[in-house]
């Protein structure tokens, strides 16, 4: 009898303990976005790209696509550099979903609303319904960003 008793306990336990895990890691995948926001924010391409993998690919919603977080970074400052684009402000995310295919690999999916953000002839664009999906990988111990595609909504007509 007290097998049976010890034995239900650790079957009841294991669940709880699973599930804390997931929280941990969903928790430690939510935590990359944080460098991304930052880097907008501030403008630096640098602190943009911390939780990108060294093979990172990326596309942002203009189709620009570039293969590697070095390449990356050297995109972004570029992107960084024009005033039209960083005109604007994005009151973050209006939703932020993350799904686990495997233990160490999530996707999070989300969107925010880019207001003020001009084109390149200085006049004011459309509201920007911004999408992001995320592919994030547990490398060494760490969440990485591996693949990053941004799209936008544009407007039914």
């Amino acid at each position: 009898m007290r097998l049976a008793i010890t034995l239900l306990a650790v079957a009841c336990a294991v669940p709880d303990t699973a599930l804390a895990q997931t929280e941990a890691d969903r928790a430690a995948v939510l935590q990359t976005l944080n460098s991304w926001t930052r880097g907008w924010t501030q403008a630096d391409a640098s602190v943009a790209v911390e939780d990108y993998a060294e093979d990172v690919d990326w596309t942002n919603a203009f189709g620009d696509r570039f293969q590697g977080r070095d390449a990356l970074r050297k995109g972004l400052e570029h992107i960084f550099s024009l005033d039209f684009v960083m005109a604007g402000t994005s009151a973050g995310n209006e939703f932020t979903d993350v799904t686990f295919l495997t233990p160490d690999v999530a996707l999070i999916r989300s969107k925010l609303v880019r207001t003020g953000q001009q084109r390149s002839s200085g006049s004011l664009m459309p509201d920007r319904h911004v999408h992001h999906l995320r592919v994030v990988q547990r490398r060494d111990g760490r969440w990485q960003i591996v693949s990053h595609l941004i799209s936008q909504a544009q407007e039914k007509r």
